[in-house]
C-alpha cells in the first residue's frame, strides 16, 4: 500500500484543467436506494440499443459510501461501476481544497478527452445549492471567512494501464470521480452538456 501511494504522489500532479445547473431530464427526485431491475453485464450501448432507450434519458447517480457509479434510466439501473473519490470521502465538499467530492445534484459543463486522465468530464459545481451551503458555512463559522469554493470538479479515467487505482478502492482524487478507462468509454457518448445530470449521495 505505502508503493501504491507513493506511486500517485509521483503521478498525480494538480489536475489544474481536469479534476471540478442543468436540469434533469424528467425523472423526479433520486431515491436513497436505486431498484436494480436489469441485471446485465453487456456494455451500456448494447443494452440501452436492445431496449430501445432514448440517450436523453440516461443520468447517474454515485452512492459514495459504496463508491459505486450507476447509469440509471427512468427508475431502472442500466450498469454499475466502481468509482473512487477524493481523498477525504467522507461528508460534502466544502472549500477548495478539502480534496472531498461533492454531493447533490448537478449539470455537466463540458466533456472533452484528456492526454493523461483519458478523458474529462466537467460537473457542475459549484451550481446554486453549492453556493448557499457554502455561504451559510461562513457565516456560521464552519469554514473560514476567506475560504474559496473551489471547483474543476469532474469524471475522468486514469493513466493508460492504471485500472488497478480503481480496482483497489483507494480514494485518491482531489475531490474528482475517477472511474476505469473502459467504463468512461462506455458512457461518454451518453453525455449531453446542460442536459445529462449526476446525483451525488453520501
Amino acid at each position: 500500500m505505502a508503493r501504491f501511494r507513493t506511486l500517485l504522489l509521483t503521478l498525480l500532479p494538480p489536475l489544474v484543467a481536469g479534476c471540478q445547473q442543468a436540469s434533469p431530464s424528467t425523472p423526479g427526485p433520486v431515491p436513497e436506494e436505486i431498484p436494480v431491475r436489469i441485471a446485465v453485464q453487456q456494455p451500456l450501448a448494447q443494452v440501452m440499443d436492445s431496449l430501445d432507450l432514448d440517450p436523453a434519458g440516461i443520468r447517474f447517480v454515485v452512492h459514495k459510501h459504496r463508491r459505486t457509479f450507476h447509469v440509471v434510466h427512468g427508475r431502472d439501473t442500466l450498469c454499475t461501476y466502481p468509482c473512487v473519490l477524493g481523498e477525504r470521502p467522507e461528508g460534502d465538499k466544502q472549500m477548495q481544497g478539502d480534496r472531498r467530492t461533492p454531493e447533490g445534484e448537478f449539470g455537466f459543463r463540458s466533456k472533452r478527452r484528456h492526454d493523461k486522465w483519458h478523458a474529462f468530464v466537467w460537473v457542475d459545481y459549484p451550481n446554486a445549492e453549492s453556493w448557499r451551503r457554502f455561504r451559510e458555512r461562513q457565516r456560521n463559522g464552519t469554514i473560514p471567512a476567506q475560504a474559496d469554493i473551489g471547483g474543476e470538479i469532474g469524471i475522468h479515467g486514469v493513466p493508460e494501464g492504471m485500472d488497478d487505482w480503481i480496482v483497489q478502492g483507494v480514494d485518491w482524487t482531489w475531490g474528482c470521480i475517477a472511474l476505469r478507462n473502459a467504463d468512461l468509454d462506455e458512457i461518454y457518448p451518453h453525455i449531453r452538456p446542460g442536459t445529462t445530470t449526476i446525483h451525488i449521495l453520501p
